[in-house]
């Protein structure tokens, strides 16, 4: 077989496993390890020699520090009942708004993407906290999950994202022009979520009623009680760009910050210690098999170039540049009805990158470049944690909201993938929404 028929059959066998419910990160280092022995005659010395080496140089890495610590600002902030602070700010100004209290749980989740960086944990997390207000409230059951399964997206779309990491270690990128990118874009996706349930509660009132309106004094104690959460995103992300600190320090000072905070204001026990640390631990442990498993995957493929050869077909193809954008974008939404944004970051990119950046889009620089399709990349990810009929934060709000069925979550959640979808296109064509903000800062 050729290399480039035995690259396809890697593809083919992974998703095979994937579809037999094979743990994906058991399922790379099967397909690696069986393209690592197809390519060198099935001698297992080969694959012994470099599984013996793959685990050091992947672990020894120093930026994936940042990931753990990360996790485990999240951890603190969902077991410390900080998101129940960013909730009460967001319902103090909108509640008394038509679907003003799905519209703070839209900004809630982005507050606490700001400090998580998991969209798992944002939409389970938030969900717990605001679902019950919103069903007290007489809001519609397809309004609440819905909202809360595409909000809890902002996780990963507000900076500290673990994909973006991720993406960064891959190719080499900055982590701090990488979140300064994502910022705008992430405000873009809050916003336009927003204007869907604006929407949604003009054409059907009963779907979203009003709530009563918080006096000035109420609005001040929930603005001071959440000063210190924004404190934390602030002290992350410039901290990371303004350069006074690397990305793992600024990661270990979040933590730090997340865990007093939890303490001192959200009542957080020696239980709730113990919690963050096993659940950064499962977490840790998830993402770093993954990434064993990919690394192997795309060692075996590397051997048969596939990815190369891929690249310098659509180079001389002479298939215009967004017509080759475009088809990479559909793919990674189909690939998100099967695969979760970690895996599929870790098993395209090194496939996809070297063929955008072989392209040229609106004659901008590889770096710009670079950092522009990182940024597309995570936006279409995340659109498969919400795509029916396996989006993980579909599962996740209706496992959490009992008495609503799955397929009126489904439902809910279609209008805010509309939304989406034009946020994308705005994405690709103006590229200065993601560029521009990092150009200025620097």
């Amino acid at each position: 077989m050729s290399g480039m028929a035995i690259g396809l059959s890697i593809f083919a066998g992974l998703l095979v496993l994937l579809a037999l419910r094979i743990h994906v990160g058991v399922g790379m280092l099967i397909g690696g390890a069986a393209g690592f022995m197809a390519m060198n005659d099935w001698d297992p010395s080969a694959l012994l020699f470099t599984m013996n080496h793959l685990a050091y140089a992947r672990l020894s890495n120093y930026d994936l520090a940042v990931i753990p610590l990360f996790m485990l600002m999240g951890q603190f902030a969902t077991h410390g009942g900080l998101s129940k602070a960013l909730f009460r700010f967001a319902a103090a100004f909108m509640g008394h708004w038509k679907g003003g209290l799905a519209m703070a749980s839209t900004g809630a989740c982005a507050g606490f993407g700001a400090i998580c960086g998991s969209s798992l944990a944002t939409a389970a997390t938030m969900a717990q906290v605001a679902l019950p207000e919103l069903k007290s409230h007489g809001y519609s059951g397809r309004l609440s999950t819905g909202t809360l399964a595409a909000a809890g997206t902002l996780g990963i779309m507000i900076p500290p994202s673990v994909p973006l990491v991720i993406y960064a270690v891959l190719t080499q990128e900055s982590i701090g022009k990488l979140f300064m990118a994502a910022v705008v874009p992430g405000l873009i996706a809050m916003t336009g979520y927003m204007l869907v349930i604006k929407l949604i509660v003009t054409l059907d009132p009963k779907a979203g009623p009003a709530s009563e309106k918080h006096s000035w004094a109420e609005r001040l104690t929930a603005t001071l009680a959440v000063l210190p959460v924004m404190g934390v995103f602030a002290v992350v992300i410039v901290g990371i760009y303004g350069g006074w600190a690397n990305p793992t320090e600024a990661a270990s000072i979040g933590a730090a910050a997340c865990g007093l905070l939890a303490i001192i204001t959200g009542g957080m026990r020696w239980d709730g210690i113990k919690k963050s640390l096993i659940g950064t631990a499962h977490a840790t442990a998830m993402i770093f098999l993954v990434l064993l498993g990919a690394d192997l995957l795309n060692s075996g493929l590397a051997l048969t170039q596939l990815p190369t050869e891929l690249a310098e077909w659509v180079k001389n193809s002479g298939l215009p540049p967004l017509m080759v954008l475009f088809a990479i974008l559909v793919v990674y939404v189909l690939l998100g009805c099967v695969m979760d944004s970690l895996a599929m970051i870790l098993l395209t990119i090194p496939i996809f990158y070297p063929m955008v950046m072989g392209l040229d889009f609106f004659g901008m620089s590889v770096p710009d470049k670079s950092v522009w399709f990182g940024i597309l990349a995570l936006m279409v990810v995340e659109i498969g944690l919400v795509h029916p009929p396996v989006g993980m934060n579909l599962f996740i709000i209706s496992k959490l909201a009992k008495d609503v069925p799955y397929m009126e979550t489904a439902k809910g959640v279609m209008p805010f993938l509309a939304s989406d979808f034009i946020r994308i296109g705005f994405l690709v064509f103006f590229p200065s929404i993601t560029l521009g903000l990092v150009h200025w800062m620097g």
